[in-house]
């Protein structure tokens, strides 16, 4: 049965495996460490395996921000990152939840929409000539 919860210390290889398959190298790892260590990393994970994983922080003017949802290309399309957004939003610290995904990222514009968040703004020139796009929902 897949289920969400926050990840601990005894998980970050695991992460660390997903992370690394999805970008190709560990140069978040002292960036995922230290949210697992705040308590703000969120696992997707059936039986033992974890599947994906969210990281958030609320530095985003007091409001929670997801910097990062990552799922294995292997478990993509199964509701994993709905999963991972449906736990973070039960248990934000705040009411106001944002995230971010370039203008070309398609398939996280889908999920974003797909669980009733709603564009907010837009960032220029983080990507060159790639825009993120903001997306907000609420408690």
């Amino acid at each position: 049965m897949k289920i969400a919860v926050k990840a601990n210390i005894e998980d970050f290889d695991k992460i660390m495996n997903v992370d690394c398959e999805v970008i190709g190298n560990t140069s978040r790892r002292d960036y995922i460490e230290n949210a697992i260590e705040l308590g703000h990393c969120i696992i997707s994970k059936n039986e033992d395996d974890i599947e994906g994983f969210l990281i958030y922080d609320i530095n985003f003017f007091e409001c929670s921000f997801i910097t990062l949802i990552i799922v294995s290309p292997s478990k993509r399309r199964k509701g994993n990152a709905s999963l991972l957004i449906d736990y973070m939003m039960s248990i934000s610290p705040t009411t106001k939840v944002f995230s971010s995904t370039n203008r070309s990222n398609s398939s996280m514009q889908k999920v974003f929409d797909a669980n009733g968040f709603i564009e907010s703004g837009i960032v220029e020139n983080l990507d060159e000539g790639d825009p993120e796009i903001i997306y907000f929902k609420s408690k």
